[in-house]
């Protein structure tokens, strides 16, 4: 399928009473929204295939689905750090985020490092990126030692205090990821989550208070304790 095509078939599976739903789950882009579900547009990508050029095409549609399409036919290995910057930098919902994150961008060679710069970037989406990679890594990165998620703990930290929707629900599934990772994770998540729960400088944000909490009520809970036991 060519481009035109695909702007047609997506056109054609618009979903108005999706949109209003989308809505109540803080999906209100600035793009043109269809109301396509998820599991439709995984559907076109695959009759599609992997095509980098296409993917770069479809995120400048101007069309909310397009923009996750752009993700799950992308191709990590040819993602330069100018396409990487120019899409993070258009972000504007966090469905596209995480979708894109997970699909392309923590596959790129350079993913680890951009995380440490993304967390210190002022604007919700860019920010949010980092953290929804983190979470992406402790997924696809079988082989990622443990010290380099353990490099992750000053990030959450720091970001603990932004009280931004969209930041402090990034930054919270960060930390539950890493320690549901295996057993040594979930303890070194455990320790950092109080840590944030107890801050000595004086008493912690709302948003600090919910991410601890709610960390370290899933990280100590029988079902996770069970999971990673033999992790």
């Amino acid at each position: 399928m060519d481009y035109e095509e695909i702007i047609k078939k997506l056109e054609s599976l618009k979903n108005p009473k999706n949109v209003a739903g989308m809505a109540r789950f803080g999906i209100r882009p600035k793009s043109k929204v269809l109301g396509i579900p998820i599991p439709e547009t995984r559907k076109l990508a695959k009759i599609i295939g992997k095509n980098n050029d296409l993917a770069m095409k479809l995120f400048d549609s101007g069309i909310h689905e397009a923009r996750i399409l752009a993700g799950y036919i992308a191709e990590p290995e040819k993602i330069t750090k100018k396409q990487f910057e120019k899409w993070v930098k258009d972000f504007d919902s966090w469905d596209v985020v995480d979708q894109v994150c997970s699909a392309a961008l923590d596959k790129t060679s350079f993913a680890y490092k951009k995380i440490f710069e993304l967390s210190k970037r002022k604007e919700e989406f860019e920010k949010r990126t980092a953290f929804t990679l983190i979470c992406c890594l402790t997924v696809h990165d079988k082989k990622m030692p443990d010290k380099d998620f353990i490099k992750f703990f000053p990030l959450i930290k720091e970001a603990s205090i932004d009280e931004r929707n969209f930041v402090k629900k990034a930054v919270n599934w960060a930390l539950r990821q890493i320690g549901k990772r295996n057993k040594n994770l979930n303890k070194k998540a455990i320790k950092l989550a109080k840590k944030i729960q107890n801050d000595p400088k004086g008493a912690p944000s709302k948003s600090a208070k919910w991410i601890a909490n709610d960390a370290i009520r899933e990280l100590t809970s029988e079902k996770i304790l069970k999971r990673i036991e033999n992790a």
